[in-house]
């Protein structure tokens, strides 16, 4: 510890406050909160073997300390999580959210749309929200529009544009998805009435806006408006649909949070349910990676802080699993052992364990061990193998009407490319362009070798082409005596057909299948071994065919001159006298006469 640490501490003060942890480069690497400012930052360096590893790290790394003084702990944990969120601390617990959520905003506008958005603009505007799910804000805004139609065009409607009749009714007035302000065929008070109702909607209080429609209802058949009765009767039927789908937990439970927290090693997560009105309206599971000894208390404060910002949150009630030693103002902390509350936070608790279930399998899903296996247990079920085709080879032909003909072998290895693996064949003894008599001699020369050398054979081989080439590769085989032993497909590029051995139907895998990915990647990877190879094999024979027709030049000659010059085109560049040094005098007069002064 420093004489400067040893300073600090000393003259720490006894008030609640945030200090700040700097390293030697003065970046801020921790925030805290404190009750006793100077009991909680002395409690770091009084007993250090005790600490945790992680907490040992970080108190060799502090070189600055600073702090600030507020009026209370509740001050404290706010500006705590604002610190936090504004410069992500190394040692202080990540809350993991880096989705941009939507949320449903109400422009500040004459006439106010209605619409979805993931950019908050500080203009006057109300943001309800956010949601996680895109589906369920689009929903929400679809039942909006059905019960209260609005304007969705963004025509400035100021009462002097309107009154000078600037705007005409569009479409979506003749189909009954607006009311027309543009034309003054609905008031700014009627407008405005309604947006009074989405608000209401939109913070959960439904039963509101229900009691709303039905008075209004009534005074229109008390003037005998019937079908204006009708159209307000269909609103309600809506809405109570509606309202139905939400989680009704009790009416007598009007407006609480309820929070719960599932705590692992390395991390915890923090479910956070929305009631209003005896219903769930929102819901969200916060995921929480730990750094240092944090207990569920601190992590639950800093969630709690969070989401009731992030969702507009005034719920004078917080449903919680264990009663916190700080208060919030204007809160009461409620730890449930019975009834419709207790029931809650169980809730809640079951969505925080699912939540941490799902990222679990969903890691597993990702790890590449795991992936791969699961791939492969796949294909063996789609291609009807009988052992996991753990080692696969895939062939394709490439020539240009016979010309250069090669032909590529890549390997997969756990539904992976290996490809150190890769082979190129240099067809030998086929003459012209004959893809089945082509991938006849390779499967041949391909196993043969394997066979003599004691290798491991694949369980699966690809070819890439329809019955035609499959049946050239199984003749091989079947010299080989490998013939139902080696499970072999055939794959059409045109309509992606799996063909097996034998049966003239052939197989079609579902677009979206991990099976048909594999097969199709392997197919391009063939593809693209095998051009490379036929293209570097054709542009070797062009570029040496201008040496070899020279009188004098042969192999050994065109070598030296191609390692030093690199191309061809370099060679006829050079002069006589870098020519005479490389080759001597003779051959250098040679080639010198016979490329550039041609």
């Amino acid at each position: 510890m420093t004489p400067e640490i040893t300073d600090i501490l000393k003259n720490l003060p006894d008030n609640p406050g945030v200090y700040q942890f700097f390293d030697a480069q003065q970046k801020l690497i921790y925030v805290g909160k404190a009750k006793v400012l100077k009991n909680r930052v002395r409690s770091y360096f009084n007993n250090i073997k005790a600490h945790h590893g992680k907490t040992k790290a970080l108190v060799r790394n502090i070189c600055d300390i600073k702090y600030i003084l507020v009026e209370s702990e509740q001050d404290a944990l706010l500006l705590e999580n604002s610190l936090i969120k504004q410069y992500l601390p190394r040692y202080n617990i990540m809350l993991k959210d880096d989705k941009t959520y939507p949320w449903i905003c109400i422009k500040n506008e004459r006439f106010p749309r209605v619409f979805s958005t993931r950019k908050m603009v500080r203009d006057g505007s109300q943001y309800f929200g956010p949601y996680a799910s895109g589906k369920m804000i689009y929903t929400l805004l679809d039942f909006i529009q059905t019960i209260f139609p609005l304007r969705n065009c963004n025509l400035s409607l100021s009462e002097e544009n309107v009154d000078k009749k600037k705007f005409k009714v569009c479409l979506e007035y003749h189909l009954g998805n607006c009311s027309g302000p543009c034309e003054k065929y609905e008031s700014e008070e009627e407008y405005n009435a309604k947006i009074a109702q989405i608000k209401n909607i939109l913070k959960g209080n439904i039963s509101t806006v229900i009691q709303h429609l039905k008075q209004m209802m009534q005074q229109h058949v008390e003037q005998l408006e019937f079908e204006k009765a009708q159209i307000i009767k269909e609103k309600l039927e809506v809405l109570a649909n509606y309202q139905s789908k939400s989680t009704v937990v009790s009416p007598t439970i009007k407006n609480v949070d309820v929070f719960s927290i599932v705590s692992k090693e390395e991390e915890a997560y923090v479910n956070y349910l929305k009631v209003v009105d005896g219903a769930i309206v929102q819901g969200h599971t916060l995921e929480v990676k730990k750094k240092l000894e944090e207990t569920e208390e601190e992590i639950l404060l800093l969630a709690v802080v969070e989401l009731r910002e992030r969702y507009q949150s005034d719920a004078p009630e917080i449903i919680v699993p264990f009663l916190p030693e700080l208060q919030l103002t204007g809160v009461e902390w409620t730890v449930p052992q019975r009834g419709d509350k207790k029931k809650l936070l169980e809730l809640s608790e079951r969505n925080a364990k699912f939540f941490g279930l799902e990222k679990k399998k969903s890691a597993t899903i990702n790890k590449p061990l795991e992936k791969s296996l699961r791939i492969l247990e796949q294909m063996k079920k789609d291609l009807r193998l009988s052992e996991l085709p753990v080692h696969i080879e895939c062939f394709d032909n490439s020539n240009i009407q016979g010309a250069f003909p090669v032909s590529a072998c890549v390997v997969f290895k756990n539904a992976v490319p290996s490809k150190k693996d890769y082979r190129i064949f240099n067809i030998k003894t086929v003459e012209g362009p004959d893809d089945f008599a082509s991938m006849e001699e390779v499967i041949l020369r391909r196993y043969k070798r394997m066979l003599e050398e004691a290798q491991d054979l694949p369980q699966l081989i690809v070819i890439d082409g329809g019955k035609g080439q499959l049946s050239a590769a199984l003749e091989s085989l079947e010299k080989l005596n490998l013939r139902g032993k080696i499970a072999i497909i055939g794959i059409a590029k045109r309509l992606e057909e799996i063909y097996f051995p034998g049966d003239s139907v052939p197989l079609y895998l579902d677009k979206r299948s991990e099976s048909l990915k594999v097969i199709q990647h392997m197919r391009n990877e063939a593809h693209r071994f095998g051009i490379t190879a036929h293209r570097n094999r054709r542009s070797k024979a062009l570029t040496q065919t201008r040496l070899k027709d020279i009188e004098g030049v042969g192999e050994q000659t065109i070598q030296i001159l191609l390692r030093h010059f690199k191309s061809v085109k370099k060679v006829g560049e050079a002069s006589f006298e870098e020519l005479e040094a490389l080759l001597g005098k003779t051959r250098a007069e040679a080639v010198f006469k016979g490329l550039s002064k041609e």
